[in-house]
């Protein structure tokens, strides 16, 4: 037995849309599903009382990798740490062909990132690699990372 591919990553907003604001206005992922999800089938997965969750699957282009993004309504619900060095934290990184502008897409859309400016890597197995983290409305980390030219 072994893990056969990649199917999505999973981010639990506070609302779902100023999540959709960056997650397809800013980034440009493509929704294609929006429902609602709970019962027994989702208690036994979470092991805990579901209440109401709205789901959006958004594509990611260019790849087959999709973003699920969970709105969980009528439970209690608390924020996770979201710096890169707290455990438990996470993030996801997307390939760009330009993170510069998408950056400035995100800033010029009211969103920050992690440092404040795009870095590009001068060394080491990444050098010439331009990267930024960042931040989506609810504080988790988005990695844009551009290669560089051939």
């Amino acid at each position: 037995m072994s893990v056969t591919g990649f199917f999505h990553a999973g981010v639990t907003v506070s609302d779902m849309s100023q999540a959709l604001r960056f997650y397809r206005d800013v980034l440009g992922l493509e929704v294609i599903s929006d429902g609602r999800t709970g019962g027994d089938d989702a208690r036994r997965i979470w092991g805990m009382e579901p209440g109401a969750v709205r789901v959006v699957f958004l594509r990611v282009p260019r790849s087959d990798a999709v973003i699920e993004l969970f709105d969980f309504r009528g439970v209690e619900r608390h924020p996770a740490s979201a710096r890169p060095c707290d455990y438990g934290a996470g993030h996801f990184c997307l390939f760009t062909d330009d993170a510069e502008a998408l950056h400035e897409r995100a800033i010029e859309h009211g969103f920050r990132s992690r440092g404040g400016e795009v870095v590009r890597i001068d060394r080491g197995p990444h050098a010439g690699v331009k990267a930024v983290y960042l931040v989506d409305p609810d504080g988790y980390h988005v990695e844009l990372y551009e290669k560089p030219a051939p």
